[in-house]
């Protein structure tokens, strides 16, 4: 593997790189990825990838265009330099929740985006739980779709006590939840949140009295949909309230809102880098996504199937 695999990262989440070429067992690869004194993005492999099986890791996560440009530059790069095949390894899909045109006048960007990496290069995508399922069908190219639930679903196997309720914050990220209370043995509950013209109703949907609430979401951005159902769960008699999240985006004055919520912790992966800040926090807990996401890339290496990764989870959906 070490011979025709090659790793390379952007600036994104050099971390998640090297813990993944860790359990891959192979050298990082030698890139210089910085930038002109007028701002361009500049790439210089370090070594060749003529006739090898390239993979290059990117979040586009904040700042996302820069983390985009970065990725393409880098596929263009590497496609010139006359890799066998190039995969774009996208943690975390920047754009995503422009997936659709729910108004008159706005763009589908996650769209644009799939059309981009394709254009750069890639042969192929791996990525993880798209904000939206149809944005896999965005792309021309064979996506594998990794699932960060089951990575938290591992951990918190781990620490149940056995009362837990799986609230889906919103009814977008119900199938989400059942497939994760499933697998749990455990109830579920749905939060209910409707705009009238009085005022905002809240209300959870389910037996969270009396029981530990754990909240389900892909992405958790500046908290309010988040700390909306543990305020509701709170008031309708929850014991003790966690979340888990896949993407912490973490953006605007979420830090404070998470601080005053009655939210006891925040579980996420880290297909996102933590900033210092969500790092010094002591809600704020990393579960890492790099064994599977360094399987998933020796299965397509050796062109194994990426789906059997899956089969438990699809199957509870």
């Amino acid at each position: 593997m070490q011979g025709r695999l090659k790793v390379f990262s952007g600036n994104s989440n050099p971390e998640l790189m090297h813990r993944v070429c860790s359990f891959l067992e192979i050298i990082p690869g030698r890139a210089l990825v910085n930038r002109f004194s007028d701002g361009e993005i500049r790439v210089e492999l370090g070594e060749s990838v003529r006739g090898r099986d390239v993979f290059v890791m990117q979040s586009t996560c904040s700042p996302v265009n820069e983390n985009i440009m970065e990725l393409l530059v880098m596929m263009h790069t590497i496609r010139r330099a006359s890799a066998r095949r190039v995969t774009a390894v996208i943690p975390y899909y920047g754009y995503g929740r422009q997936e659709q045109k729910d108004k008159p006048r706005v763009p589908i960007s996650a769209r644009m985006i799939a059309d981009l990496v394709t254009v750069a290069g890639a042969d192929r995508v791996i990525t993880f739980d798209f904000h939206a399922d149809q944005i896999q069908g965005f792309f021309d190219i064979p996506v594998d779709r990794l699932l960060g639930c089951e990575v938290l679903l591992e951990d918190i196997n781990r620490n149940l006590q056995g009362n837990e309720v799986i609230v889906s914050p919103d009814a977008g990220g119900v199938n989400r939840a059942r497939a994760f209370a499933t697998r749990l043995k455990a109830d579920l509950a749905i939060m209910d949140h409707r705009r009238s013209e009085d005022a905002p109703f809240s209300s959870i949907v389910g037996p969270v009295k009396g029981r530990r609430v754990v909240i389900l979401d892909d992405i958790v951005d500046t908290g309010r949909t988040l700390i909306r159902t543990a305020e509701a769960a709170l008031a309708q008699g929850a014991e003790s309230i966690d979340a888990y999240c896949v993407h912490a985006v973490l953006s605007g004055d979420v830090f404070e809102r998470l601080d005053a919520s009655p939210i006891r912790s925040l579980s996420v992966t880290d297909t996102v880098p933590l900033s210092p800040r969500a790092s010094a926090s002591k809600k704020i807990r990393t579960v890492s996504i790099a064994k599977m996401l360094s399987e998933a890339i020796r299965r397509v290496h050796y062109d194994e199937s990426v789906s059997s990764l899956l089969s438990l989870w699809n199957s509870s959906i």
